[in-house]
């Protein structure tokens, strides 16, 4: 959990006579902080060794904690000097939460995926899907979630599909054949089927194609 610091913790700082206020990574320092640590000749450090022999000056500094009218107060501070302006617009338009590395590697935290209406030609039909993995990453495939709820279409793959189930049923049916796939098991599309989707609950499923 990441720590605030005010500039209560500053001032109790000050009155120690201390002039470096040691943190970690973990730390998110408030504008009033950083005045009044400036105000105070005081500077902020994040040299962990010091910061590991100091920790005792560092929960003192912060002794009662923070309340939430602080938080609250800090917020409100934010918010009317426009810091935070935009903050929660953009990360409420962001289709998912990843993480990426410079090597290419994308982790997709799941829980944050946001879905969109997949067409099947029925408004009634409740199937809804999110991209995670596409040109955009420099891949030559594509890859993401799919979610079908107690309904069934029709559908012609344009390309090479593979599904794999996470939770529910997915009944798939191909000349009168219906094939029925539960969580855990995985099932491949050549290019070119022409299938009927179905769910006669919720099913959920990762699918790659390519």
């Amino acid at each position: 959990m990441k720590k605030l610091i005010c500039a209560k913790e500053v001032e109790a700082l000050q009155k120690q006579g201390k002039k470096v206020f040691y943190i970690d990574c973990d730390t998110i320092i408030t504008p009033s902080a950083k005045d009044a640590a400036k105000a105070a000749g005081i500077e902020f450090s994040t040299d962990s060794n010091a910061c590991c022999d100091s920790s005792a000056e560092v929960a003192k500094a912060c002794e009662g904690g923070i309340d939430s009218d602080m938080i609250y107060n800090v917020l409100k501070m934010m918010m009317e000097k426009g810091l935070l302006k935009g903050t929660f617009d953009s990360a409420s338009d962001q289709p998912y939460t990843a993480e990426k590395d410079c090597c290419g590697l994308k982790i997709v935290r799941g829980n944050t995926v946001k879905y969109e209406v997949l067409d099947t030609g029925n408004p009634s039909d409740k199937v809804f899907y999110q991209e995670i993995i596409n040109a955009d990453d420099g891949c030559s495939m594509n890859a993401g979630f799919i979610t079908i709820e107690d309904c069934s279409f029709d559908w012609e793959c344009a390309c090479e599909e593979l599904y794999h189930i996470v939770e529910g049923t997915l009944t798939v049916k191909v000349d009168g054949r219906c094939y029925t796939a539960q969580p855990g098991d995985s099932v491949f599309f050549p290019k070119g089927a022409k299938v009927q989707f179905g769910s006669p609950n919720k099913m959920k499923a990762f699918y790659a194609t390519y």
